[in-house]
């Protein structure tokens, strides 16, 4: 079968929802094509794991590209005619201009049930220091649609993790991870076979 959508990814450090979503796409999981791979960090293991992958990627950021990078950003997935847009633990807030080029097309993972949890600041750990410190009893992934506010555009999926009484931000974090690695490629399908529409 062809794969319906072009994917483009964007990622500061480890990639590895981007792996997650690359192995899928191989298994034929995904009806999807990873075509390329831009970072803001030259030393990101996600530029190392396009590299494996024989996916073109680049380092795009303000020290390569000054004032520039938002329009190279742009023109690298047009290039690549890129259909979705993949955050995939992107550290940078995206410039306006990229979202209005791509405006719907851009899909970021948070590691929380938004809209608790989210907002500037919220990534990562601080995330799951949050839900143990309010004694929640599940967080888990959010696929939402990126606008121009932190974790704030259309959400497309959950998934419920437990919260232990003996969890630690580690034992959270691996745990939501795990289903982050599930959620993502599964939304990217759904896309993909017009089940969800952006």
């Amino acid at each position: 079968m062809m794969p319906t959508l072009n994917l483009g990814f964007l990622a500061s450090h480890g990639g590895s929802n981007m792996q997650a979503i690359i192995d899928a796409c191989n298994r034929g999981y995904v009806n999807a094509k990873p075509c390329v791979v831009i970072s803001n960090n030259s030393d990101s293991q996600a530029l190392l794991r396009a590299k494996n992958e024989g996916i073109s990627c680049y380092h795009i950021s303000t020290a390569t590209h000054g004032d520039g990078a938002d329009d190279a950003i742009i023109n690298t997935f047009e290039k690549h005619k890129v259909d979705v847009i993949i955050l995939a633990g992107y550290m940078k807030k995206l410039g306006d201009k990229v979202i209005e080029r791509f405006k719907g097309k851009i899909l970021n993972i948070h590691p929380a049930l938004l809209p608790k949890y989210g907002g500037k600041g919220m990534y990562g750990n601080f995330v799951h220091e949050a839900v143990l410190a309010a004694c929640e009893k599940v967080s888990g992934p959010t696929v939402h649609v990126v606008d121009k506010v932190y974790d704030h555009g259309r959400i497309l999926a959950q998934k419920e993790v437990p919260v232990f009484l003996d969890d630690t931000v580690d034992s959270l974090s691996a745990r939501v991870l795990e289903q982050e690695h599930i959620l993502y490629p599964e939304t990217i399908q759904k896309i993909a076979t017009g089940e969800i529409i952006l």
